[in-house]
């Protein structure tokens, strides 16, 4: 009896280890619904997002809404989101530059995009600031901030930042110029790098608070996105990773904290952290390089 205890205890004792060290990771999605014209038209583009998160486990992810891009079938395509579980949130009414523009007008737009989404199933009121960028005076952070804070709004940080944006403008350029792609080494591609990105903001963290917080990444709704996402997340997984939902995510103590510089570029909040401590370099990550990325992209996965 007492080596039965004894072996449910070391077990009991061995998953709680495990549990509080594994890394975990919620998936967002930015600018839905995004323009598609290109590989997938929207509602294919859609159907096969909904998909890829369904049969690979990812049983809620958050779509944060630019509201201009909200056409009849774009209204159909968010409110399939939702009504496959997902949440949806608030980015804007047309995507601006809060650095280009006054906070007036940036709080307007928050309040236009809001109105068109209040009412989505699953809406939050959580807010992710295009671009990540939250002000480059003391007078447009805090006008933002109070502002979210006044509306019940939480802001929407990310941990986990990559240009997936940037390898969807690559394919479609590929496309459009009639170039042939090998899909099977795109997918390689764009797994390596984002997860290249991961690991190394994880390490960030670990070096700055002392463990792996819960992660939110930040990717966009898009084609690749739509083809890769799921293999993204079993890649996580074969590495050591948890899928969890953004809820669990933005419950990590790092959801309260807030950067007291000015900070006209955003590395998102381990990039923030880690500054605030006293790192002045490699706040982004060289998989965050447009010309890194170029490369790659057209040695590995255009055709020849």
């Amino acid at each position: 009896m007492r080596k039965q205890l004894l072996y449910i205890s070391v077990t009991t004792l061995l998953l709680l280890s495990l549990s509080l060290t594994a890394k975990q990771i919620a998936f967002t999605f930015d600018d839905a619904p995004r323009q598609a014209n290109g590989y997938f038209d929207g509602p294919t583009r859609a159907k096969t997002l909904i998909k890829e998160l369904q049969d690979h486990g990812i049983k809620q992810a958050a779509f944060f809404a630019t509201t201009s891009h909200l056409n009849e079938e774009g209204k159909t395509r968010l409110k399939a989101y939702a009504n496959a579980g997902h949440i949806i949130a608030n980015h804007t009414h047309t995507h601006p530059d809060i650095n280009k523009t006054t906070l007036v007008a940036y709080l307007e737009e928050i309040t236009t995009a809001h109105n068109q989404i209040k009412d989505y199933p699953n809406f939050k009121p959580w807010f992710r600031f295009p671009y990540l960028r939250e002000g480059d005076t003391q007078q447009k952070r805090d006008g933002v901030r109070a502002y979210l804070a006044k509306n019940g709004y939480h802001n929407a940080y990310i941990t986990l930042n990559n240009y997936d944006w940037y390898i969807e403008n690559l394919l479609q350029d590929a496309l459009k110029s009639g170039k042939e792609i090998d899909f099977e080494k795109l997918k390689e591609f764009y797994i390596d790098v984002i997860i290249q990105g991961a690991q190394y903001y994880d390490e960030l963290a670990v070096k700055y608070l002392g463990h792996s917080p819960k992660h939110v990444i930040l990717l966009h709704e898009m084609d690749i996105t739509a083809m890769f996402v799921g293999d993204l997340a079993d890649a996580f997984r074969q590495k050591g990773w948890q899928v969890i939902s953004p809820e669990k995510a933005y419950q990590d103590p790092i959801a309260s904290y807030q950067t007291e510089r000015v900070m006209k570029y955003n590395p998102g909040r381990i990039g923030e952290i880690a500054k605030d401590k006293g790192q002045t370099k490699r706040l982004w990550h060289n998989t965050l390089d447009e010309t890194y990325l170029k490369a790659r992209f057209d040695k590995e996965v255009v055709k020849k």
